[in-house]
């Protein structure tokens, strides 16, 4: 979770919102990623699914069984989908989102019945320092918002 962490700063560096993501395969790391959405223009640039795409690149296969992702806050319905269909192991994040968290939170995608395949789901990993980043992110942007338009 350090590892997601300290791609959650970069992205907080590059004034995206600060979600790092990390996918473990064996014990070693196979992708790294964060939010690239504001750089790249595309709103699928969530660090989950650049990490599924680094993941399954690095491997060469589709599928993630075996596979490990950290992540600083809950995915959220296309990246818990785009999980599923990886077929990912487990997950395991810091932050509950109670806006968009779709393991539990809001929805819950990777547990459903209905679907082909469910993952484990573990959170509460490093939650306060997954919490802070973020509270900080939008407590900034906020202050931002707040000097633009002259409400200070």
């Amino acid at each position: 979770m350090q590892v997601a962490l300290k791609q959650a700063q970069m992205a907080f560096e590059a004034d995206e919102v600060p979600v790092g993501a990390v996918i473990v395969h064996k014990g070693r790391i196979i992708a790294k990623a964060h939010n690239q959405i504001e750089m790249l223009r595309d709103p699928t640039a969530h660090a989950e699914m650049i990490a599924v795409t680094q993941a399954t690149s690095t491997l060469g296969v589709k599928w993630l069984n075996d596979c490990i992702l950290y992540a600083t806050i809950e995915p959220c319905s296309m990246c818990a989908g785009a999980l599923v269909l990886s077929r990912l192991k487990t997950i395991c994040y810091g932050a509950k989102d109670p806006k968009t968290g779709a393991c539990g939170s809001v929805l819950n995608i990777v547990t459903h019945p209905n679907l082909n395949h469910r993952i484990e789901v573990i959170d509460g990993i490093c939650q306060e320092e997954c919490s802070a980043i973020m509270t900080r992110f939008f407590k900034q942007k906020r202050f931002s918002a707040s000097i633009s338009f002259g409400n200070n």
